[in-house]
């Protein structure tokens, strides 16, 4: 690629001004005891269940959150006349149907025209049968459809072997947590209680007590499926007939695993499905709502809540662990007095947060390992995460260069020591599993979201290599070695990643990027060009980057046929600065573009606006928004900028 060395130069008064604004802003959205904490919003499911919660246990109804939970819906309904995943997304059914459903339980007539709307729109793509696994329990659960339109889930698995084709310890920690509770409710098969005997039989093109199982979903193969489809009619059948001895050990198996791992108020998982489904499930059991470990997942529900003065909404979970230590980078590299001071101390926060004295589900299968992770959230000792952990060591490491911390020494190398025995025999790491390979489990009638499993990725497996590269390991280590070999075979032919945790091959070529020039692959190397090329070639003509959620296709083959481009982001054109930058492209004048498209568009108040949606939970599933994305990416490019331009070097020196 040519380097453009005679760009337009960029005012440095100007520059100064836009980092001294973003920091300053920045420093503002401080929690007292020195942490960062930002909304984390997912699409219309969250609140309409958290509303459909409420109803299905009769609480007693609360008009005024229920009319902000309300307003929300109403306005993040599509033009489509049903409800996306993204912002400006694309019609979703569950998701459309969930929001009509939660609106109709709050009182919203079926004629209104918001709601008329969304019926012909969901009429219009087949009714609510269309509506995926996890929206067909909820229906069950109300009486809506029967439960042959679910999956067979036997109590019974609690009790399988290792060695089984299926095992709790073969899937994800999110379906972990999300399935065993939910086990119990299939088991049992309870009915809300829903007051008011609200229904959403309009929503049908049939009798919805006649709805059978799901289809095929798109990324499931059809002999896996044929093959698990039959076996989910024989556990139809034979269901019944298991002893009540069983079923009865089972139950107990399924509560003890969940009552091990509620967190108290943090919840089961520290994410809203597992503390929802634990809360009916306590209900299922007869356990009232004083029951110290209900009432403690339902407490931890409304911490969850957003409550603005005219809306509010419901998070999947918090993110404050994720938030401190990206904040703490974006700080560390602003690098003024002003800025460093309030870093350490959310590093400091950050220090206790360790997890040292849990061997988590991840230990099933690397027993050898000490624990020394990070969760994602405030509490979540069971579920520590890779991606955090190596963000938070890379923090404070950079911070220890100017201040030795012995605290920070011990943390780093415990952090070291959870990563390095967390690696995948592939090579990757994962977000918060080792050696989650199963496959073949997608295929089950209960995956047709396709994300049962929690297998290696490229962005991880490059935050992963990040951390130990800028801890002084080169590729010459073999766990770096066995990473980078990693990143090559997963480089795709335009010469992207693949970004599980972000949207999407932006955030994850930034991540790969990052992860080479640190472990010391040279930017000329074959690699390393196509990436840098492949960013340069998708900048808008406006100076940014934006990609938009439909790029998780399932048919990405090329560059002309997978990358959806999408309108400018702050986040995502900060990634794209960084992953450039990385690459030894600071002289480019797509950067030079990059960052005057960040400086045009901060507003008075330090920050940028940011209405998409540029994080991902699950691809093509359930996305996110992070509201502190746009406040510390962009300042992070801006002052990255700053600072390689007053080096000889231009070399990237840290991991991120």
């Amino acid at each position: 690629m040519p380097s453009a060395t005679n760009t337009p130069g960029i005012d440095t008064g100007v520059l100064e001004t836009s980092i001294g604004s973003a920091t300053q802003a920045l420093l503002g959205f401080r929690q007292a005891d020195g942490h960062w904490v930002f909304e984390l919003e997912a699409d219309c499911t969250i609140p309409a269940e958290y509303v459909l919660l409420r109803h299905y246990l009769a609480e007693p109804v609360d008009t005024v959150l229920e009319a902000k939970i309300a307003r929300y819906l109403r306005r993040v309904q599509g033009a489509h006349g049903g409800w996306p995943l993204v912002h400006d997304g694309e019609f979703d059914m569950s998701a459309s149907v969930k929001a009509y459903f939660a609106l109709k339980m709050i009182g919203d007539a079926i004629d209104a025209p918001h709601m008329l709307r969304a019926r012909e729109a969901i009429h219009a793509r087949g009714g609510a049968s269309k509506s995926n696994v996890f929206t067909r329990f909820m229906l069950a659960l109300f009486g809506v459809t029967t439960w042959r339109a679910t999956p067979v889930l036997p109590v019974e698995i609690m009790l399988l072997p290792m060695w089984s084709p299926f095992h709790l310890n073969k899937i994800s920690y999110w379906a972990r947590t999300t399935l065993v509770p939910l086990l119990v409710l299939a088991a049992l098969k309870p009915r809300a209680k829903n007051p008011k005997g609200v229904g959403i039989d309009e929503l049908f093109l049939e009798d919805p007590r006649s709805v059978g199982m799901t289809s095929r979903a798109p990324h499931q193969s059809r002999g896996w499926h044929v093959l698990f489809s039959t076996l989910d009619r024989i556990l139809r059948v034979i269901e019944p007939l298991f002893p009540k001895w069983l079923r009865a050990r089972a139950v107990n198996a399924a509560v003890a695993f969940t009552e091990e791992r509620l967190n108290g108020e943090d919840g089961m998982g520290a994410i809203f499905p597992p503390m929802a489904n634990a809360v009916m499930m306590y209900e299922a059991l007869g356990k009232g709502p004083d029951y110290p470990p209900r009432a403690s997942q339902r407490r931890g529900l409304d911490l969850l809540l957003v409550i603005g003065e005219d809306e509010a909404y419901c998070q999947p979970c918090v993110s404050p662990i994720w938030d401190t230590a990206l904040t703490c980078h974006a700080l560390l590299e602003a690098g003024s007095d002003e800025a460093v001071a309030p870093a350490k101390r959310g590093l400091d926060w950050l220090v206790p947060k360790q997890v040292l004295d849990v061997k988590g589900d991840w230990a099933v299968k690397a027993p050898q390992i000490r624990p020394g992770g990070w969760a994602f959230q405030y509490n979540n000792a069971y579920y520590p995460d890779l991606d955090d952990t190596a963000v938070v060591v890379m923090a404070m490491d950079r911070a220890r260069r100017s201040a030795p911390n012995p605290a920070y020494d011990a943390a780093i190398a415990r952090g070291r020591e959870w990563i390095e025995g967390m690696q995948s025999k592939d090579g990757g790491w994962a977000a918060f599993d080792v050696n989650n390979l199963e496959y073949y489990l997608n295929n089950i009638p209960f995956s047709d979201h396709g994300a049962l499993l929690d297998p290696p990725t490229e962005d991880v497996t490059a935050r992963c290599i990040s951390m130990l590269a800028q801890l002084g390991e080169t590729a010459g280590n073999p766990s770096v070695a066995a990473g980078i070999a990693y990143l090559r075979r997963t480089q795709l032919a335009e010469g992207s990643w693949y970004g599980r945790w972000g949207l999407n091959y932006v955030y994850g070529t930034w991540s790969v990027l990052c992860a080479l020039n640190a472990a010391g692959v040279a930017h000329s190397d074959p690699m390393m060009r196509k990436a840098a090329d492949w960013l340069v070639s998708i900048q808008n003509a406006d100076g940014g980057w934006g990609e938009d959620a439909t790029s998780y296709r399932l048919d990405y083959k090329k560059f002309d046929t997978g990358f959806d481009g999408g309108p400018s982001t702050a986040s995502q054109t900060a990634w794209a600065l960084l992953g450039l930058m990385a690459a030894g492209e600071v002289e480019n004048a797509a950067v030079a573009r990059g960052i005057r498209y960040l400086m045009a568009t901060q507003t008075q108040k330090g920050l940028w606006d940011e209405q998409r949606y540029t994080a991902t939970g699950f691809p093509r599933v359930f996305y996110l928004r992070y509201h502190g994305y746009s406040k510390f990416f962009p300042l992070w490019a801006l002052a990255r900028y700053r600072n390689l331009r007053k080096t000889n070097s231009r070399v990237v020196g840290v991991g991120m």
